[in-house]
């Protein structure tokens, strides 16, 4: 995924400094160039050599080190850098930062960096708020650095409350949102339904069905990380919302239907792939009659058809597009969904072909338009939400 760019990592005197050394070897497991730059301090919590055994490249410490191959080092890191993440970031050199003060290594490489750097503060919570510190954290996001919140919990000393480092998965997600995609969608607000709804039959039983929502979390993100505004209308996943978006979770049908019409006019683009319920119980209490009678079939109505009303209520300029999941004559029943549905685009796939049935981490999609008809080969759902991307792109 981040195979060509190249992350510095700033590591300052912090107890947090342990986090950052699995932070490294995840970034390259997706194939990264990491270089990490410590402050004096941070080698007290941390070995240099930790570093260096985990990726292969020479940790920087003092600025007029001699051992490695004649070049002014900190501009050499600062031209190849696509992002630097200064994590843990201590009170002092947030202070030097903001003041442009560079006396060492990393913040004299950090101010010569003219690439997107992020801050990850990490201290005592007292600290954190003290308003010299806050201070200089609003300086440093109004010259366009990203500040990664701390987080409140249990604390190096033993105390509660703000200050914490979030966990490196945290922060590799803020890493892989600056740089693993081309911004492509920027200023697209972008719509994507997503996951499975329940119909409560009575407060135990609910009508739902297979759905993991893994397709459309997988387009979610991946409008997200192309720079796109999105809001994700979630229903019941498999799977975590990514980070970074709007969620808005629901229930059954009808909430799917509220939430999503009241967004519509805001959106350039509308991804509906989340799996509702054709059918959901007329009434609780019609139900709990039936059962008096002897009676054990469900009552049920047909619930309202999103795709359908966005169709006949699309603003001009707007895309929209559906999923078609058939288990015969699929070309031909997303066609007529297609031109019913008065969609730009269907995703289609069959419940037959192995590798697209719910559940799975992969998808056979089949991209229809009014013009055209595009079959993609097997691939994660991953890289089946870019070339749904790529395609509406044209569009």
């Amino acid at each position: 995924m981040l195979t060509g760019k190249t992350v510095v990592l700033g590591v300052t005197g912090s107890i947090a400094a342990y986090k950052i050394a699995n932070l490294a070897r995840m970034l390259k497991k997706l194939h990264c160039n990491v270089h990490v730059l410590m402050t004096q301090n941070a080698t007290n919590f941390i070995n240099p050599i930790t570093f260096e055994s985990l990726l292969s490249n020479k940790c920087l410490v003092d600025t007029f080190d001699r051992n490695f191959q004649y070049s002014v080092e900190h501009v050499a890191i600062a031209k190849q850098a696509d992002v630097v993440l200064v994590a843990p970031a201590s009170a002092n050199v947030i202070g030097k930062i903001a003041y442009g003060i560079a006396d060492d290594m990393l913040t004299t490489t950090v101010l010569a960096c003219p690439c997107k750097k992020m801050i990850s503060p990490a201290m005592n919570h007292n600290m954190y708020h003290n308003p010299i510190v806050q201070d200089n954290i609003e300086k440093l996001r109004r010259f366009g650095y990203d500040i990664i919140t701390p987080d409140h919990g249990m604390l190096a000393n033993g105390d509660m409350g703000d200050g914490r480092m979030p966990d490196e998965e945290v922060l590799l997600e803020h890493i892989i949102k600056e740089i693993a995609c081309e911004k492509d969608l920027a200023g697209k607000k972008i719509l994507v339904t997503a996951g499975a709804t329940r119909e409560a039959i009575d407060p135990v039983r609910f009508i739902t069905n297979h759905s993991s929502g893994k397709m459309g979390i997988a387009i979610a993100k991946a409008a997200m990380l192309r720079g796109a505004e999105v809001t994700l209308v979630k229903a019941h996943t498999d799977v975590e919302a990514p980070m970074f978006v709007n969620t808005v979770s629901v229930q059954s049908a009808e909430d799917m239907f509220r939430e999503v019409t009241a967004r519509a006019n805001d959106m350039d683009i509308i991804i509906k792939a989340a799996a509702v319920a054709d059918y959901t119980p007329v009434t609780v209490a019609d139900n709990k009659i039936k059962k008096a009678e002897g009676d054990m079939s469900i009552p049920l109505k047909r619930t309202k058809d999103i795709l359908k009303h966005l169709g006949a209520n699309k603003k001009d300029g707007q895309i929209i597009c559906g999923f078609s999941m058939e288990t015969e004559n699929m070309l031909e029943n997303s066609r007529k969904k297609l031109a019913s549905k008065n969609c730009d685009m269907i995703c289609a796939n069959s419940l037959r072909a192995a590798g697209a049935g719910f559940g799975v981490d992969t998808n056979i999609i089949t991209l229809i338009t009014k013009d055209a008809c595009e079959e993609l080969e097997l691939m994660t759902k991953e890289a089946a939400a870019h070339k749904i991307l790529d395609k509406i792109k044209t569009l």
